[in-house]
């Protein structure tokens, strides 16, 4: 899919359906390698889950990393962009040799059946656009959902509760904090590793977790104009 046409198509959900879309842009290839840095490398075939995969950008970068025993189900919940998916899945090279190993599935995330189903979640959703109840169940789901020792990676725009806080009513303050809550706790307990990706519109943070308590210090990586030619 061109550039510009994903844009637009993803700006008028994005208007149309802000709470569950909640970005401007798609996501950039910079922040798309970072949620799938752990299909990398050498590893065994694997069932993959991808979370509100929107216009497909992850998608695509997905299906670069599959291996021929790969599965992967992707979940949306905007009917408009599971046409596009489906379409973009029957007509684009990228998804040529992958095409019998992806199934798009138009449903919430926690209407999942099933346990320790999938070795890799990779969650587009906007989670500070939910309530924190809502956020603490989607995670709930995460954990159901992911085999022990499984990773889950997602994103968050840089500093947005931050920024958003001095100019909103006490209420949405209120909902902000207590999603903050949430994630901090998810973030201190099960965080393996962080990166930054400035390439991005707005700037993110992606993070991965381990469903499991660990010890081990969080790895860091920073991407900026800088360190572009070594990706």
């Amino acid at each position: 899919m061109h550039i510009w046409s994903e844009c637009g198509n993803f700006i008028r959900e994005c208007r149309r359906h802000f709470h569950t879309t909640g970005a401007i842009l798609p996501s950039s290839r910079f922040l798309a390698r970072a949620l799938v840095r752990p299909l990398r490398g050498a590893r065994m075939p694997c069932r993959i889950l991808e979370v509100g995969p929107g216009t497909g950008s992850v998608t695509c970068e997905i299906a670069r990393r599959m291996l021929p025993g790969d599965r992967l189900d992707a979940v949306e919940i905007n009917s408009h962009f599971v046409d596009l998916l489906e379409r973009r899945l029957r007509q684009e090279r990228v998804f040529a040799l992958r095409r019998d190993q992806i199934e798009i599935i138009h449903a919430a995330v926690q209407d999942l059946l099933g346990a320790t189903t999938y070795d890799f979640i990779v969650s587009g959703l906007p989670l500070n656009n939910f309530p924190a109840h809502e956020v603490r169940d989607i995670f709930d789901t995460y954990s159901r959902l992911l085999k022990p020792g499984g990773t889950l990676t997602f994103y968050e725009y840089t500093l947005v509760r931050q920024f958003k806080t001095p100019f909103v009513d006490r209420r949405e303050r209120r909902r902000l904090f207590r999603v903050g809550r949430v994630m901090r706790g998810y973030i201190r307990d099960y965080q393996i590793r962080r990166e930054r990706i400035f390439i991005n519109v707005p700037p993110a943070t992606v993070r991965h977790l381990r469903f499991q308590p660990t010890a081990l210090p969080v790895v860091e990586v920073i991407e900026h104009p800088s360190s572009v030619l070594h990706l």
